[in-house]
C-alpha cells in the first residue's frame, strides 16, 4: 500500500511558468545512504562547500603525513644517528603500520564515536605527536642557550613516540575521512561517488607535491626543526577547516559494530557453513548480516594480491630514496631535495586522473569497452612491476660512475653518480601512472562490492592490504638480507648500497610483482561481481539516464501530479496553482 502525502510548491498563476530546481527542491523526498538517491541529484553550491572541506581538509593532512616520512630516511641518518637499512626498516614499519590503524579507527567509529567525532579525535593525537617530532629535531643550544641539549637517545624516544601517535592519529583520519565524504555526496547515485574519489585522489596528491617539493627543502637546506613545524602548522589548518562546517555534514550516528558482527559471524558458523550462523536457522544474525559477510569474504582474495603491489609503492619512500641520495642532485648552482623525486609520482596522478574522468573512460564506455574495476587495478600491477624493473637497470649504470666525493645531504655525506637524480623520473612516474589504476579502481571496489552496512569493513580491509605491503616489504628484505649478507659486495642490500647488488633486489621485486599479477588474474578472471539489490538498480539506472543531468541552471517545468518512488515506496506530490 503506498504512502501518500501533500508536498506543495509554491507557484504562481501562470501555468506554463519554469522553475528552476532550487524552487522544489526542499520540497521533494531526500534519502541518505549509498545506492539511494535524491529526486532530483545535483551538485548545489552548499554542497560542493561541504564536500571541499572534505577533501580540503584530507588536502592539509596528506602535507601532514608526506611532510614526515619525506626525508625520514634522511633524518634518521643525520640527526639519530640510525643506519641506512635500519632507516629503512622503520619507515617500512611506520608506514605499514598507518595502514593497519585504520581497521581500529574504522571500528571506533562504527561503534562508539561516529565518523566525524573519530576524525576530530584522531586529528587531536596526531597534533600531540607532531609537537613531538620538532622536539627530537631542535638544536636546543641554538634555540635555547648553551647549557641546554638532549642526547642523541633522548631524541630517539622523542621520535620514535611521535610515530607512535602520528600512526594512529593518521591511521584514525584515513578510516574515516573518504567514507565520510562519499556519504556527502552518495544519495546523487554511484556516479557522484565513483567522482568523489577521483578528486580525493587528486586533493591527496596536491598535498603530496607540495610536501615533497616545498616542505622536503626545507628540511634538507634549512633545518629538520623548521621542517617539522611545518606540518604541525599545516595539521591545525586541516582541523580547523574539518571543524568550521561540523553542522552542515550529513553524518550518521555510531551505531554498532559490524567488524565485531563480522567477526561474530564467522565464529557462529562453527566450521559447518553459514547458515548456522542465521536466525532462521537457530543464530543471532539476520539473513542480510550473514550475506554481507559472506560478501566482504568474496573479495578477500582480490585484496590478498593486492598487498604485493603496496610492498613495491613502499619503494618510493626506501630504496628508491637510498637511490636519490647517490644521484647528482645539483641543478645550476643549487641542490634539489632529494625527496623531489616523489613529485612526478604526484604530478602524473594529478594530470592523469582528469583525463581518465573526463576523456578515457567515458569514451570507452561510449564503445563499449569500458574496463571494469578488477581489470584496472591489474594495469596498475604491470606498471609497478616495470617501475622496479627500470630501478634496477638504473642501479647498474649508477655505480659505474661514483664520480662525486662528498655529497651533503641534510648533515649526512654521500658518494653520489654523476648521473642526475632526474634519471628516476621514469620508475617514480610508473609508480604514480599504477595509483591511478590499481589504488583508485581499488577504493572504488572496496565500497561498491559489499552492501552499504559492510562498505567500512571494506574499506578498512583495502587500507590495511597497504599496511601489509609495508609489513612484506621489510619481510623481503629481511630474507635478502639473511640470503645474502649485509656485507658488501655481495649483499643485495648493505647499509652502503654503492658496494652492494641492489639492482637485483629491484629486479626479484618486478619478478614477484609479476607472478602475483598472473595469480590476481586468475582470481579476477572467476570473481562474480556483486549484483544490486533492487533499490540500486533502480537508482543506478535513473543516475545514468541522461534526462536526470541536471545542474544549476536547468529548469523544468512542474506539472500539477508527480507520482516518484522511492524506497519502495510511492510519493504523491501535487503542486496548487
Amino acid at each position: 500500500m503506498a504512502e501518500e502525502t501533500s508536498a506543495k510548491v509554491p507557484l504562481l498563476a501562470d501555468l506554463n511558468r519554469r522553475y528552476s530546481i532550487e524552487d522544489i527542491s526542499e520540497t521533494l523526498p531526500k534519502t541518505t545512504g549509498y545506492g539511494t538517491t535524491e529526486v532530483n541529484p545535483r551538485f548545489t553550491r552548499k554542497r560542493l562547500l561541504i564536500v571541499g572541506s572534505v577533501l580540503m581538509t584530507e588536502l592539509c593532512e596528506r602535507l601532514t603525513y608526506y611532510s614526515v616520512v619525506a626525508n625520514l630516511i634522511l633524518f634518521c641518518t643525520s640527526t639519530l644517528d640510525i643506519s641506512s637499512t635500519d632507516a629503512a626498516r622503520i619507515n617500512l614499519v611506520f608506514s605499514g603500520s598507518v595502514f593497519i590503524i585504520p581497521i581500529f579507527g574504522g571500528y571506533i567509529a562504527d561503534a562508539f564515536t561516529g565518523k566525524y567525532n573519530a576524525i576530530f579525535g584522531s586529528g587531536l593525537i596526531y597534533v600531540i605527536g607532531l609537537v613531538l617530532l620538532p622536539a627530537s629535531a631542535v638544536d636546543y643550544k641554538a634555540w635555547f642557550g648553551n647549557h641546554n641539549d638532549i642526547s642523541t637517545e633522548t631524541r630517539r624516544g622523542f621520535f620514535i613516540s611521535s610515530l607512535v601517535l602520528i600512526a594512529i592519529g593518521t591511521g584514525g583520519i584515513k578510516a574515516n575521512v573518504g567514507p565520510f565524504g562519499a556519504q556527502q555526496v552518495e544519495n546523487l547515485g554511484p556516479q557522484a561517488v565513483q567522482s568523489f574519489f577521483n578528486w580525493f585522489y587528486w586533493f591527496i596528491n596536491v598535498g603530496a607535491i607540495i610536501a615533497y617539493s616545498g616542505v622536503a627543502a626545507v628540511q634538507q637546506d634549512v633545518g629538520f626543526d623548521v621542517g617539522f613545524l611545518i606540518p604541525l602548522i599545516s595539521m591545525i589548518i586541516a582541523l580547523a577547516i574539518f571543524v568550521i562546517n561540523k553542522s552542515k555534514y550529513n553524518s550518521s550516528p555510531a551505531g554498532g559494530s559490524v567488524l565485531q558482527d563480522t567477526i561474530g559471524v564467522c565464529c557462529a558458523t562453527k566450521c559447518k557453513g553459514f547458515n548456522n550462523a542465521r536466525n532462521n536457522n537457530g543464530g543471532k544474525y539476520s539473513n542480510e548480516m550473514v550475506d554481507g559477510v559472506i560478501a566482504v569474504l568474496r573479495i578477500l582474495p582480490v585484496f590478498l594480491f593486492v598487498i604485493m603491489y603496496w610492498a613495491i609503492y613502499a619503494q618510493m619512500s626506501t630504496t628508491f630514496f637510498l637511490q636519490s641520495e647517490r644521484m647528482d642532485i645539483k641543478v645550476g648552482s643549487g641542490n634539489v631535495p632529494v625527496a623531489v623525486l616523489n613529485i612526478f609520482d604526484t604530478i602524473i596522478i594529478i594530470a592523469l586522473i582528469p583525463i581518465m574522468e573526463s576523456f578515457v573512460y567515458p569514451f570507452l564506455e561510449r564503445i563499449h569497452r569500458s574496463p571494469s574495476n578488477l581489470q584496472r587495478m591489474g594495469i596498475g600491477m604491470i606498471l609497478a612491476a616495470m617501475s622496479v624493473f627500470v630501478a634496477g637497470i638504473l642501479e647498474i649504470y649508477r655505480k659505474k660512475d661514483i664520480s662525486i666525493i662528498g655529497q651533503t645531504l641534510g648533515g649526512d655525506t654521500f658518494n653520489a653518480s654523476s648521473i642526475s637524480v632526474f634519471a628516476q623520473i621514469p620508475q617514480f612516474t610508473l609508480i604514480g601512472a599504477s595509483e591511478v589504476f590499481t589504488s583508485i579502481s581499488g577504493l572504488e571496489f572496496a565500497y561498491s562490492q559489499a552492501p552499504e552496512f559492510m562498505q567500512g569493513v571494506c574499506m578498512g580491509l583495502f587500507l590495511a592490504t597497504s599496511g601489509i605491503g609495508g609489513y612484506v616489504a621489510e619481510l623481503i628484505l629481511e630474507i635478502v638480507v639473511a640470503l645474502t649478507g649485509s656485507n658488501p659486495p655481495d649483499s643485495w642490500f648493505p647499509d652502503e648500497i654503492n658496494d652492494g647488488k641492489t639492482e637485483y633486489l629491484f629486479f626479484l621485486l618486478g619478478i614477484l610483482m609479476l607472478v602475483d599479477f598472473v595469480l590476481f588474474v586468475v582470481v579476477a578472471y572467476f570473481y562474480k561481481y556483486r549484483k544490486l539489490d533492487k533499490d540500486e538498480a533502480e537508482i543506478s539506472e535513473s543516475t545514468q539516464d541522461k534526462n536526470c543531468v541536471i545542474n544549476e541552471n536547468v529548469e523544468i517545468t512542474v506539472p500539477q501530479h508527480v507520482v516518484v518512488k522511492y524506497d519502495n515506496k510511492e510519493q504523491n506530490i501535487t503542486t496548487e496553482m
